[in-house]
């Protein structure tokens, strides 16, 4: 298959599987002309990436899953301890934009929105500084 082929297969733009091919996620065939020849099993690792990247794993979690999805001797405590770990951030971001909000809805419900200079978003966006 060429870039445009596996492009539409794995949903993922060109730009990106050069990408993961540049940092060695996936390593397709080279024609004698230089052309990429991706492989099933290229297509496979690049919709697995694509499916990880969606629930946020970062590029290095997606090298590891890949590693260990290649190991057939590793064990599911494991890629489970990656996973939780990777759920524990997650959560904890939650719980940060949750309380950015809180905040901002505070600030928008305690500003009038009139013709007035004073504005209490501003005032709370100085935080009481200067």
């Amino acid at each position: 298959m060429n870039i445009k082929d596996v492009a539409e297969r794995s949903g993922l733009p060109a730009k990106t599987i050069r990408y993961y091919e540049e940092i060695g996620l996936i390593r397709p065939l080279r024609g004698a002309n230089g052309y990429r020849a991706f492989r099933e099993s290229d297509l496979h690792k690049l919709a697995f990436i694509g499916r990880a990247r969606g629930l946020g794993f970062t590029i290095e979690e997606c090298r590891r899953l890949l590693a260990l999805y290649e190991d057939r001797a590793r064990a599911s405590a494991d890629v489970k301890a990656l996973a939780e770990a990777h759920l524990e951030e997650m959560e904890r971001k939650i719980a940060e934009l949750r309380a950015m909000q809180a905040t901002l809805r505070d600030l928008v419900r305690g500003c009038a929105g009139d013709d007035r200079p004073d504005c209490p978003i501003l005032t709370g966006l100085a935080g009481g500084c200067c």
